[in-house]
C-alpha cells in the first residue's frame, strides 16, 4: 500500500489481519506509510475504543516499545441500519391493527414516564411549569417545540419519514410519550390529542386538564 494516508479502517483491517500485537514501526513498514501516519491512526483507534495499547515484554536493555493489536469483538465502524429495524417492528404493530396502536401508545407512555426527571416529593406542579418541562423534554429529543397556553405546537419531527410512512402509530407514540412525561410530573394538565401535520409545516400537541388522580401531588 503506498497511500500516504490509509484510511482508519484500512489501519484496523492490518492489526486484525496480523494475528500478534504490531508497533508503530511495524505497522508503517506494512502499510508503506510514513510512522508518524501510522501513530496518527492507532490513536485515534485507541480512543476510539477500537485498538488497545500494550507494552511488548523488552528482550533486552532499554524501554519497552508500545504494541497494538485490534480489540476483539465486531467490527464497530460499519454503517447502522437503525431506521431499517424502526420498520420492521413499526410494521409488525400495523399488522395487529387497533391492538398495535394500543401497544404503541402504551411503549411511548412508558418511555415518557422515564425520560423525564421526576419532581421532588410533595411538590404540586402547575400547569405552566409542566407544560415547560415537557417542552424541555421535547426539545432535547428534537421535536423544536413551541409551548402554549393549550397546546404545544412542533415544528420538527424526529421521525418525519417513518411518521409518513407509519403515520398513526408513530403519532401515538409521540402521544403516550406526553402523557406518559405529564404523569409522571403529576401534572394537572395532559395531553389530549396529538394533530399531526395540522400545518404543512407543524403538528399540534393539544393539552386539556388531567384527570384528579394524575394532577395529584407526589408523596
Amino acid at each position: 500500500m503506498t497511500a500516504d494516508r490509509p484510511r482508519r479502517r484500512e489501519v484496523l483491517d492490518v492489526l486484525r489481519g496480523s494475528g500478534v500485537p504490531l508497533g508503530i514501526a511495524d505497522l508503517a513498514a506494512r502499510l508503506g506509510v510514513h510512522p508518524n501516519t501510522a501513530r496518527f491512526h492507532l490513536d485515534a483507534l485507541v480512543a476510539g475504543g477500537e485498538a488497545e495499547r500494550t507494552l511488548d515484554r523488552p528482550s533486552g536493555p532499554g524501554r519497552p516499545r508500545a504494541v497494538y493489536a485490534a480489540r476483539p469483538g465486531m467490527d464497530r465502524g460499519g454503517a447502522r441500519g437503525y431506521r431499517m429495524l424502526a420498520r420492521i417492528l413499526l410494521s409488525r404493530l400495523a399488522a395487529a391493527g387497533p391492538g398495535g396502536r394500543r401497544h404503541a401508545e402504551h411503549a411511548g407512555r412508558e418511555w415518557g414516564r422515564v425520560l423525564v426527571e421526576r419532581p421532588r416529593p410533595y411538590t404540586r406542579m402547575s400547569a405552566r411549569d409542566a407544560t415547560g418541562r415537557l417542552s424541555a423534554l421535547l426539545a432535547d429529543l428534537d421535536f423544536a417545540p413551541e409551548p402554549g397556553r393549550d397546546a404545544i405546537r412542533l415544528r420538527h419531527c424526529p421521525f418525519l419519514e417513518l411518521a409518513e410512512e407509519y403515520g398513526p402509530l408513530v403519532c401515538d407514540v409521540h402521544l403516550g410519550l406526553m402523557r406518559g412525561a405529564l404523569e409522571e410530573l403529576g401534572a394537572p394538565v395532559t395531553a389530549e390529542r396529538l394533530e399531526p401535520f395540522a400545518e404543512p409545516d407543524v403538528c399540534v400537541a393539544r393539552l386539556g386538564r388531567a384527570t384528579p388522580e394524575r394532577g395529584e401531588a407526589r408523596s
